[in-house]
């Protein structure tokens, strides 16, 4: 396995072939745990937990890298940043907790009230036109922009064609976008 590229190892999980993990884990699980523990600034649990979650993708999910689109380096952090901010949104959307950052504090404190007032308003809004949208289309923008899944990772794990997946992403788009131009007064977010 050690003489393997990675890009033929990634290929050997999409066949379950365990030895290739483990290797591909060999190599970069320092890379990935150094990279987890800075966007989880030290929080050593929840580094591990990223770093397992990553390993876990790559096997279940059976995601092929592709060399020709950049090392496989960035590729894994990509993966990994992911994963980081999908957990820590979790967590703190769990525990009904904001966290600030000194210059975000800063930010709030020059807000006039009206401008929070709209803020939350529009975040309630958000979350009704979410609830517009049925539990499979909801399932597929949680995919697509919190889990970081592609279009075709999706696909696949879903067993369809790329593109009635890439049509039911456009219908649930379109109306989001219907459902903020009449129910919000006329926004809009281009055409």
């Amino acid at each position: 396995m050690k003489r393997k590229t990675d890009e033929e190892l990634t290929k050997l999980i999409v066949q379950n072939h365990r030895p290739a993990l483990e290797e591909l884990y060999d190599r970069y699980v320092k890379l990935i745990y150094s990279f987890s523990l800075k966007m989880t600034k030290g929080n050593t649990e929840k580094t591990k937990e990223i770093v397992q979650h990553v390993f876990l993708r790559l096997w279940t999910t059976k995601q092929t890298y592709n060399s020709t689109k950049g090392q496989f380096a960035n590729w894994l952090l990509t993966i990994t940043r992911n994963i980081a901010i999908d957990l820590i949104r979790s967590d703190r959307k769990h525990k009904g907790i904001i966290q600030l950052e000194p210059h975000e504090w800063r930010q709030i404190q020059d807000y006039e009230t009206e401008d929070i007032v709209q803020q939350v308003s529009l975040k309630q809004q958000i979350r009704e036109a979410k609830q517009s949208l049925s539990p499979s289309q909801q399932h597929l923008l949680h995919l697509v922009y919190w889990e970081g899944y592609s279009l075709r990772e999706i696909a696949q794990m879903e067993n369809k064609p790329l593109g009635t997946i890439k049509s039911r992403l456009h219908q649930t788009l379109k109306k989001l976008r219907h459902y903020f131009s009449e129910d919000i007064g006329g926004v809009r977010h281009g055409k």
